[in-house]
């Protein structure tokens, strides 16, 4: 079946950024056909957008779907006491509440214009099982495109890392769970829908060996790395302290720099260190609005940019951004980099690239990310006739900086996810419900 989405305002996000803006984009069998403008062509249904913005589905590149079960905590705390703060809450969390927080952070992504989700998650609980799965029961049922991480921590407070000793895992438990997430959950190839990452969480929560140990066989299973790395002062600290070296020299010296891996947030990083991630192709995912809320500082994503880092956004945790709204994080990172470097810093379109094409990208994905023929038919659809754009010349710019938006339509290879601003597969009144009522069991605590 064609399907013909026509009269809009079509923002490709390709190599030579195409526009049109009276124009449309023919899907089929779950790919983009085509797309122009003049006249159109024949399709078994016909779209009117009524004048909308259509850009590609927008691409989370890391998140703690988790921690929305824990808003508002530790509010005026760095990130060092942020977590101390919470370890102790989060060893809670179980298959049951796991399924809950997912489907209300990723509905909130959905809702926000995002079609694909990495989700970074590192807190397994001893004797818990299911967690993952639970977050890909709920991706599935919602429509969205998920990249699941098998994360990781074995440093506990006793031998010297942040987390508590009985949230820390032993290595041949982690590495054994992360090949049977790989074997059992895994979507190789083009329109994937669930994927997995092998991710240690940080440089304070993860042995030397683990690190190694999760790189090889990632490498092995030909899936993704990931971590967080040099997100605050503290944390170089550290560093220094335990291993003599910065982040980034220690994550180089372990071989963990490459294409094949993207850290997240990397705001403590030096001229030499920016030519080190541009020379080894490994991938950033800026999340500006958590690392304000914690104080950590701003990326220098205009420096990665120029430099040919592949870059993303990132929402972060719900519990250090509280809100999953990733086409509002594209606005964030304009402003930031305008406070970093003026106003011409970054451009409203530089920040909806990253939210789209930078994103893909960064998760090693070539078939969504920009509206193409033959990419996946991954669409979100805004509406310009609601207030806030009103009197908006460029109602692309218009859209970026007066975000938050609630997206109109999302539609995910070809299906609606999103229509009328409402969840067309699930109920948003009943996810609200039942995510308050697990958030409850984590309130005393």
């Amino acid at each position: 079946m064609k399907v013909l989405y026509a009269g809009g305002w079509i923002v490709a996000c390709d190599d030579t950024a195409t526009e049109h803006p009276s124009g449309w984009v023919l899907v089929e069998g779950g790919s983009i056909a085509s797309l122009g403008d003049g006249p159109e062509p024949d399709a078994d249904e016909r779209i009117d957008v009524a004048g909308a913005v259509v850009t590609p589905g927008l691409v989370n590149t890391h998140h703690h779907l988790y921690q929305t079960l824990t808003r508002a905590r530790a509010q005026e705390a760095d990130l060092f006491t942020w977590l101390r703060t919470l370890y102790p809450v989060w060893a809670a969390v179980d298959a049951e509440s796991e399924y809950a927080a997912a489907r209300a952070g990723l509905a909130e992504l959905a809702l926000s214009g995002c079609t694909t989700a990495f989700d970074h998650h590192y807190v397994f609980p001893r004797g818990r099982e299911g967690l993952v799965e639970a977050e890909v029961r709920a991706a599935r049922e919602l429509g969205v495109r998920l990249v699941a991480s098998r994360g990781s921590m074995d440093l506990g407070v006793s031998d010297g890392g942040l987390p508590p000793d009985e949230l820390v895992e032993d290595l041949d438990s982690v590495l054994a769970d992360t090949e049977r997430l790989a074997r059992d959950v895994h979507e190789p190839g083009p329109g994937a829908r669930v994927q997995i990452a092998v991710a240690p969480c940080s440089p304070f929560s993860v042995t030397r060996r683990l690190m190694q140990e999760s790189a090889a066989l990632a490498r092995s299973l030909g899936l993704p790395l990931h971590t967080h790395l040099a997100e605050t002062s503290e944390e170089e600290a550290y560093c220094m302290e335990l291993y003599g070296c910065t982040p980034v020299e220690y994550l180089a010296d372990l071989g963990w720099l490459g294409p094949d891996v993207w850290c997240a947030h990397c705001v403590h990083l030096d001229a030499h260190e920016v030519e080190d991630f541009a020379s080894s192709e490994t991938g950033v995912a800026h999340c500006p609005t958590s690392n304000l809320r914690l104080g950590a500082g701003v990326a220098p994503v205009r420096e990665l940019v120029d430099a040919g880092v592949r870059v993303g956004l990132g929402v972060d945790g719900s519990a250090s951004n509280e809100r999953s709204d990733l086409l509002y994080e594209a606005k964030q990172a304009l402003l930031v980099a305008r406070g970093r470097g003026g106003p011409a810093a970054m451009t409203a379109r530089e920040a909806l690239r990253l939210a789209t094409r930078g994103g893909a990208a960064v998760l090693g994905r070539d078939d969504i990310g920009s509206l193409e023929p033959g990419k996946q038919a991954d669409l979100a659809i805004w509406r310009t006739d609601v207030l806030e754009l009103g009197g908006a010349a460029d109602p692309v710019a218009g859209l970026v900086l007066s975000a938050p938006h609630r997206v109109d339509r999302l539609v995910v290879g070809g299906e609606d996810v999103v229509r009328g601003g409402a969840l067309v597969r699930a109920d948003e009144t009943e996810i609200a419900r039942e995510h308050r009522a697990q958030a409850r069991r984590f309130a005393g605590t």
